[in-house]
């Protein structure tokens, strides 16, 4: 693949972290405004220019920073416009609820142990109580006096710890028209309790909902697994797939007659992965739970499995310790063995994927993935039909402030682990740090748009910076 180089133009600057970054046009208008969603829970639009606020939602959201020192993976993490946007006003929101602050699922950090068979089975138990917070999917219109306005509540999820939630969670599919709600695997390490490959839980799956059946509650019940869900809105589900970790979204490129998906998996200390699909099999949760006490293997159920908890990208989990007797060696051990043999044939080979630490020269190793994007514009010929891709700061090598960085791969046909390119990008962030939180594109994907972020705590106000990626 050709080498790029692309230049940052500043589109807007002071923002908060930019978390969601898409075009739409609004009921009466004639051109696409660019809309951006801040982590704290505001939404900002830029039309001919000129930037106003769109809604205001940090009354809603959690209180952000104050338990972690700043850094967390809460707030205002997904927003979807529907199709008919431009007749029909609504558009769609996911943002983890003000006051629902809970002490978690368990105190500490999670760290396998292979010589503990405990470790490897622990359960989330008490949910009602240990839980850290609640998150909404929500569906919200325009009144007749252009205003936004909450319309109906269409999930209310009980998380498990504050991170892992997904982010550029909300996207609509334009092979079905469904709504399609990505979530990460609830948190912490290592996913302790397997959510991400039990069928019956919400974590660490990628869900399409229909939202024309009126089987929504104003207030339906706080939930975290499926089967615990009313069976009107049950009806409304269907899986796609199992074993995330954690996504920035799922997005989609016309192919033909089809789409391309693509869905990003953040890692847990090795590799960040790139997937890609094109036909699958969704799976109504409703038969799902009228089979949940039957043995049926996953690959009859028709699921996509990235293969987390089991499988960081294409490699068995890893357990990286210290070498007692060679301190400059790493002793790898696969933490989860059995349910490695076991998802080994049924997972997905992602279709590119770079490492922490990247052996590989002209790459860089990477923190975690941000953002997953297809582009179909002419502007950048060498990306036309590419996926592009960001991390939020390659791995330090020197002295020099935090930076992300842009790269860019090809589908493949054969399913077969691809390269990738890193893209150069001209822009003089100087002593700043930049990490790159967020990649947006417009609706044809002939643009494509980068959030930054001047530091890594949420509660830094004002130091964000979106750009548009061009020649």
């Amino acid at each position: 693949m050709r080498k790029v180089k692309v230049t940052l133009r500043p589109i807007v600057s002071r923002i908060n972290l930019p978390t969601v970054i898409k075009s739409a046009i609004l009921p009466g208008d004639s051109i696409d405004s660019l809309f951006i969603a801040t982590q704290p829970g505001e939404i900002f639009y830029i039309r001919n220019g000129v930037i106003k606020k769109f809604l205001d939602l940090r009354q809603r959201v959690i209180e952000l920073g104050v338990l972690s020192g700043g850094y967390d993976e809460r707030g205002l993490l997904g927003m979807a416009f529907h199709p008919e946007f431009f007749n029909n006003g609504l558009f769609y929101l996911h943002y983890s609820v003000a006051g629902t602050q809970g002490p978690g699922a368990r105190s500490g950090s999670y760290r396998p142990d292979p010589c503990d068979l405990e470790s490897l089975s622990l359960k989330w138990e008490n949910r009602e109580t240990e839980y850290d917070h609640i998150d909404a999917v929500e569906e919200w219109t325009l009144g007749s006096n252009g205003q936004p306005q909450r319309r109906r509540t269409l999930l209310n999820l009980r998380r498990p710890f504050s991170n892992h939630n997904g982010v550029n969670s909300l996207n609509f599919s334009p092979e079905t028209g469904r709504l399609v709600l990505t979530t990460g695997d609830g948190g912490s390490g290592y996913d302790p309790f397997n959510l991400s490959q039990d069928d019956m839980e919400i974590a660490g799956k990628i869900i399409e909902m229909d939202i024309t059946k009126n089987t929504y509650s104003s207030s339906p019940p706080a939930v975290s697994r499926i089967d615990e869900l009313p069976a009107a809105i049950q009806e409304s589900l269907t899986i796609i797939a199992k074993g995330v970790r954690n996504i920035p979204g799922i997005a989609y490129q016309r192919f033909y007659n089809q789409y391309i998906k693509y869905a990003g998996n953040v890692g847990q200390d090795f590799a960040e992965s790139i997937f890609s699909f094109i036909n699958y099999l969704p799976v109504p949760v409703s038969q799902l739970t009228q089979t949940a006490g039957e043995t049926i293997e996953a690959e009859k159920k028709g699921f996509i499995n990235l293969g987390w908890r089991a499988w960081e990208g294409a490699f068995p989990t890893p357990i990286i310790s210290t070498c007692s007797e060679n301190q400059s060696q790493n002793q790898k051990t696969i933490a989860f063995y059995e349910e490695a043999v076991h998802t080994s044939v049924i997972r997905l080979q992602p279709l590119t994927e770079y490492y922490h630490q990247e052996p590989r020269s002209k790459k860089y190793g990477g923190t975690a993935l941000t953002g997953v994007q297809p582009y179909m514009g002419n502007q950048i010929p060498e990306l036309s039909g590419s996926v592009v891709f960001t991390d939020l700061s390659r791995a330090k090598t020197n002295e020099q402030p935090d930076q992300g960085f842009l790269a860019y791969t090809k589908f493949r046909t054969d399913g077969h682990l691809n390269d990738f390119t890193i893209i150069e990008t001209e822009y003089d962030f100087g002593s700043q740090s930049a990490y790159y939180v967020s990649l947006g594109t417009n609706h044809n994907q002939t643009r494509l748009f980068l959030g930054v972020y001047g530091s890594m705590k949420v509660t830094d106000y004002n130091m964000g910076t979106v750009f548009e990626i061009v020649l």
